[in-house]
């Protein structure tokens, strides 16, 4: 009888743990499922190339994708860490997100790719360094934007005035 209430005991809280693990999922990464359209120069001694590439960074599960680097280099999913994650408010009172991210790779043939970017909202700004056998092979600087674009706010109406749903459902309340 006692053997019996260990195993109902232990089976029940091994049940009770798996729950928790599949429920609880953990905080995905502010960078998750997020697309950006960037535009991408070469940078040669010091100066930026006439000609840019248009490209898009992916992000997801803690890995990003790049087109360009796919087509050019053969580099697919490239794990990125975030190295700085901060809340600030700017000059209009607006709560501003910056995150800083690297990504560093190095292949079989000794190459090394460095991604380096900041995001601030939806915009990016970053550096890709390419080295072999670290010597200095190719520089890139890129920006861009969130596709999607930048969230329309909401407009706060002025002193008097009412908010367009508002007058309906003013109405609606004095037909009851």
């Amino acid at each position: 009888m006692n053997s019996k209430k260990i195993f109902s005991i232990s089976g029940l809280a091994l049940s009770v743990i798996l729950f928790m693990c599949f429920t609880f999922k953990g905080e995905k990464d502010p960078l998750h499922k997020r697309v950006f359209n960037i535009n991408i120069t070469e940078v040669k001694d010091g100066v930026v190339a006439k000609k840019s590439t248009m490209d898009k960074l992916e992000f997801k599960d803690g890995k990003l994708w790049s087109d360009f680097l796919f087509d050019k280099y053969q580099y697919k999913w490239l794990k990125y860490r975030i190295n700085k994650d901060s809340i600030y408010t700017d000059s209009t009172d607006t709560e501003v997100r910056l995150l800083e991210v690297e990504a560093t790779v190095t292949d079989d043939k000794d190459q090394t790719i460095a991604l380096n970017f900041t995001v601030v909202e939806w915009d990016i700004d970053g550096t890709i360094k390419m080295t072999k056998s670290d010597k200095p092979k190719k520089f890139y600087d890129f920006s861009g934007r969130e596709k999607g674009g930048k969230p329309k706010k909401v407009k706060k109406p002025k002193n008097g005035q009412q908010v367009e749903g508002q007058q309906k459902m003013e109405g609606e309340q004095k037909q009851e």
